[in-house]
């Protein structure tokens, strides 16, 4: 059996829980996904691939080179999307530049008040470069974790038809397993790619999968979930036009 990255933190008493509890299960997948990528923004990967401790100082919510790990990965799955006509949503910040939005987290971390929004002159949640939106994408602003928290996702996927949403981006025990958290609360069929999402921490990446794993979601692989997306008929979606957008997507 493949080891999954939770494995060496549950205890035995956990896995036997969980297997006579029933959960765990593997839902089949729907027919109309769509791909949410959750905050892979400066902010959470900063410019360059740095060390997460070096990275920090600059920016103190960065995963430093566990984001960049990642974007190799999530730029094949957007990509992928893309040619089958296959939705793709970005989440991405939305403050005010006085701050007053930032609201409760403020009470949590000391360093983001004034300090969160730049640095060497990049704007934190603008989308990294090499998997920027394009015309046909979909971005949505948020002020919370959850990409449904304040924001009309929601109704994005019910005018899409989407019955699953497949979550990848930042970070996994926060943004990530809080959208997720939502989407089944929605009722959508939900999955995790493991290998395109991070975290700052190891061991909360590794929980908050096995978490989402035994009650909210299948987490699976990017090449499992290209395999899946490869089964969806092409033209199954009616997407923006992108008309009067530039195909760098500017207008985001």
């Amino acid at each position: 059996m493949t080891e999954r990255a939770w494995d060496r933190f549950f205890t035995e008493q956990d896995r036997a829980v969980f297997a006579a509890t029933g959960f765990g299960g593997q839902p089949a997948w729907g027919r109309r996904p769509v791909l949410i990528v959750v905050d892979v923004n400066y902010a959470f990967c900063d410019t360059e691939p740095l060390p997460i401790l070096e990275s920090v100082k600059r920016w103190p919510t960065s995963c430093g080179e566990r984001g960049w790990a990642a974007i190799p990965t999530l730029s094949k799955l957007i990509e992928l999307c893309r040619h089958r006509g296959v939705p793709v949503v970005y989440t991405t910040s939305s403050q005010r530049s006085d701050r007053w939005t930032e609201g409760s987290w403020r009470w949590k971390n000391v360093r983001l008040t004034g300090g969160h929004d730049a640095a060497d002159g990049v704007e934190g949640s603008t989308i990294v470069a090499d998997i920027a939106p394009r015309r046909h994408d979909i971005v949505v602003r948020k002020d919370k974790p959850s990409a449904f928290f304040g924001t009309p996702l929601a109704s994005y996927l019910q005018m899409l038809g989407c019955d699953t949403v497949l979550v990848c981006g930042a970070t996994t025990s926060g943004c990530v397993r809080a959208t997720v958290v939502d989407a089944f609360s929605l009722n959508f069929r939900c999955g995790v790619i493991e290998d395109a999402c991070f975290d700052r921490s190891e061991a909360s990446h590794a929980v908050s999968l096995g978490d989402m794993a035994m009650k909210y979601a299948s987490v699976v692989t990017s090449r499992g979930t290209a395999e899946y997306l490869e089964s969806i008929p092409t033209g199954s979606f009616e997407l923006p036009t992108g008309e009067g957008i530039d195909e760098r997507g500017t207008w985001y």
